[in-house]
């Protein structure tokens, strides 16, 4: 390889490590809105406890998402200029992920990555770049992950409110309070597991695209040669979430629904569930789209008045233009890189 080759790998490495921070805070709010609405743990000791877990999620699922990611463009490892077309879609993401926590909208970053990186892929060599399969089995839960998320929600929900339905308010607010720190904690740990996947995912990508690694190379904590990228993408999202993403805390915790601490833990564990299921699937989900839903069933359980659903129509449309719009950033980012260096 050349200098500049080394140069972007190590680059873009550093640029995902980026992404995967930017990530934990756009996507603090998923593990602790809950939370934190039901006042059950402090801004600042809510995140911490997120962030830990966040970061021991590696050691208890296996990386089937990091492959998934790696494989959705196909990469010629003999063209080094695919080297441009992961970080640009990196870029693409970053970009889009950044106005919308500006904006305060708890889109995905998932599928910022994703589209992100599918459209760099479709500016450099056209669309059939793209693993189609893989793209549709990402793109079927879409939908399937917040219905997911609101079916189980609303069926613990009410399996829980059945069963506790003899207690009084303070009891129950009492025994949950301690149960949501369960369900939090569950939750972070299935956000960890799914998410730092993702960058795990890019740089994978970005070392086939090098000639560093074969695409068959699989990642895995016993390696020396790939356990620090499982390392450092776990490590970066711990740091992320500690740092927290406060005005997107407010938009899923207060805003959607009010919730109690029973709530909260029906969301959660639902939410929680969701996740483990589609990580051991290899399925990278958004976790902003799970806990959404969960957050709506709960809601729903009540009166469907107690759903703020003007936020959550807001929330939808947002879903809906992010592949396309990080897309188009990664897209443009990957055509003023080939003016400019002409590859």
């Amino acid at each position: 390889m050349t200098p500049l080759v080394w140069a972007l790998v190590i680059g873009t490495v550093a640029v995902a490590l980026l992404f995967d921070v930017i990530n934990g805070f756009h996507d603090a709010a998923n593990s602790i809105a809950t939370v934190v609405s039901t006042r059950v743990l402090s801004p600042r000791v809510a995140v911490l406890w997120a962030a830990f877990f966040n970061f021991v999620a590696m050691l208890v699922f296996a990386p089937r998402v990091a492959d998934t990611i790696s494989k959705i463009v196909r990469i010629d490892p003999s063209d080094h200029a695919y080297v441009y077309v992961v970080l640009c879609g990196l870029l693409g993401a970053i970009v889009w992920d950044l106005l919308t926590w500006w904006w305060g909208l708890p889109t995905s970053s998932s599928h910022a990555l994703i589209g992100g990186f599918a459209g760099a892929g479709v500016a450099y060599t056209g669309w059939g770049v793209i693993r189609w399969g893989k793209l549709l089995e990402i793109a079927t839960f879409i939908p399937l992950a917040p219905l997911i998320g609101f079916v189980l929600a609303l069926g613990v929900a009410l399996g829980v409110f059945w069963a506790f339905r003899r207690w009084r308010p303070a009891q129950v607010d009492g025994f949950f309070r301690k149960g949501q720190l369960v369900s939090a904690a569950l939750y972070s740990l299935g956000h960890g597991g799914n998410d730092a996947q993702k960058t795990m995912g890019v740089i994978v990508a970005v070392l086939v695209a090098a000639g560093i690694f074969s695409p068959e190379r699989q990642l895995s904590l016993t390696d020396l040669g790939t356990s620090w990228i499982i390392l450092s993408c776990h490590l970066a999202m711990a740091v992320g979430t500690a740092l927290g993403g406060w005005r997107i805390v407010r938009t899923m915790g207060m805003k959607i629904t009010k919730l109690r601490p029973v709530g909260g833990f029906c969301a959660e564990t639902a939410g929680a569930a969701t996740l483990f299921l589609a990580t051991h699937m290899g399925i990278p989900v958004s976790t902003t789209h799970t806990i959404t839903g969960s957050i709506v069933g709960v809601g729903a359980t009540t009166s469907l008045s107690g759903v703020k659903w003007g936020v959550a129509r807001r929330i939808v449309i947002a879903w809906v233009v992010t592949i396309p719009a990080a897309a188009l950033v990664g897209a443009g980012c990957l055509l003023m890189a080939r003016w400019f260096v002409g590859f």
